[in-house]
């Protein structure tokens, strides 16, 4: 027989509880308790199964987490990439922005430059008497020319010829044949042709009238020569400006061509003057040359600006710039090449005369013609015209 005293399910007096009175003891049946064990057993084999079942898609998962990083490294750096383009697009955009809506303030920059020129012009002709510094060819002279095979350096020749004869106006130039020196040509003014001989002698050795030749211009005639050719640049300047008026119909525009012209003759002529250079009756011509390098641009832009129909005007000046500026840095390659190409003194002194032109053309005419020209178009439409 079964005792009842450590069982729990019996009270105190040996009688068996109701089920309702053990679950509020909290009394559980061990035979319960025995038949949930396995179930419990088989629970937890499951769950660990499942978590084992899992186990697989964490590690398919992290590979995928990988390359989804990989791939967007690539596409961060390209960001950046878009970014710095965009800030280089944002600084040529300030310059466009500058040019297009404060053209007037720009003026600033060629007038501060014309005033300078026409300072140093003004101060030459105070101080020479002349606004150029005239060569042999112009204020009269000669010239002796004396062929040798003796390397004569050109510069100690001039300083020492210059410090013998303090009173005279003398230039030294080699002559030149393929490259290799012949000669030397001296232009003299002020002095007299058999003390430049004599004192030539000492470097190049005794000359006999068959070494060298003598070319007098007279100073009268190099007068005459140089009134000449300022009459014909100043009919230049006046036949070039009834052209232009007569083909844009408008005095302003012309207006605006011719001085940019002037300008761009002004510049090249103050810089000749600060370095002193002799002017020749080939640097004459020069300036007759860049008349014609400088009014091309120029009668371009004001082609494009009042003719043309398609874009606002600010795209046009920049169609116009554009094809402008190939132009003038064409001819500026092209210059500096003969110039550094030839041997010959009057080709070199076209040579520079015309690059300090061309230069002085990109200012004149992409800001002075260009500020004044959308001035004037701006005025025309208010207007109604």
């Amino acid at each position: 027989m079964k005792t009842f005293k450590n069982n729990p399910k019996f009270s105190f007096f040996g009688v068996l509880m109701p089920e309702e009175e053990q679950k509020k003891e909290g009394i559980e049946d061990s035979e319960s308790s025995e038949a949930q064990e396995p179930i419990e057993k088989q629970e937890k084999l499951t769950e660990i199964s499942e978590k084992k079942e899992e186990k697989p898609h964490v590690v398919i998962h992290k590979p995928e987490h990988k390359e989804h990083k990989v791939e967007h490294k690539p596409e961060h750096k390209h960001k950046e990439e878009i970014k710095e383009h965009k800030e280089k697009k944002s600084f040529i955009k300030i310059i466009d922005e500058i040019y297009d809506k404060k053209y007037k303030q720009l003026l600033i920059i060629p007038a501060v430059l014309l005033i300078f020129c026409i300072g140093v012009i003004g101060f030459t002709i105070f101080t020479t008497g002349d606004f150029i510094y005239k060569g042999v060819s112009l204020k009269g002279g000669f010239s002796v020319s004396v062929s040798s095979d003796k390397q004569i350096t050109v510069e100690d020749l001039q300083s020492k010829l210059r410090s013998e004869f303090r009173q005279a106006d003398i230039s030294v130039r080699a002559l030149t044949r393929a490259g290799d020196q012949v000669g030397i040509s001296v232009d003299v003014s002020g002095a007299e042709s058999d003390e430049i001989i004599n004192a030539l002698e000492p470097y190049l050795g005794k000359l006999s009238k068959d070494h060298y030749s003598i070319d007098t211009m007279g100073p009268s005639l190099g007068a005459s020569f140089f009134k000449e050719t300022l009459i014909a640049i100043l009919i230049a300047f006046f036949a070039m400006a009834i052209v232009v008026f007569l083909y844009f119909r408008a005095v302003a525009p012309s207006f605006y061509v011719i001085l940019s012209a002037i300008a761009d003759a002004l510049f090249a002529l103050a810089v000749i003057d600060i370095l002193q250079i002799k002017i020749s009756t080939a640097g004459i011509a020069a300036f007759l040359m860049l008349i014609g390098y400088s009014i091309d641009t120029d009668i371009l832009l004001t082609t494009r600006v009042l003719k043309g129909k398609e874009g606002t005007v600010h795209d046009r000046v920049i169609g116009s710039l554009k094809t402008g500026l190939t132009m003038t840095i064409a001819a500026i390659a092209a210059v500096v090449i003969a110039y550094f190409s030839t041997q010959s003194e009057m080709l070199k002194q076209i040579m520079l005369i015309l690059f300090l032109g061309l230069v002085a053309d990109i200012i004149n005419t992409w800001i002075t013609n260009v500020s004044l020209l959308r001035w004037y178009v701006e005025k025309r439409h208010k207007i109604g015209l």
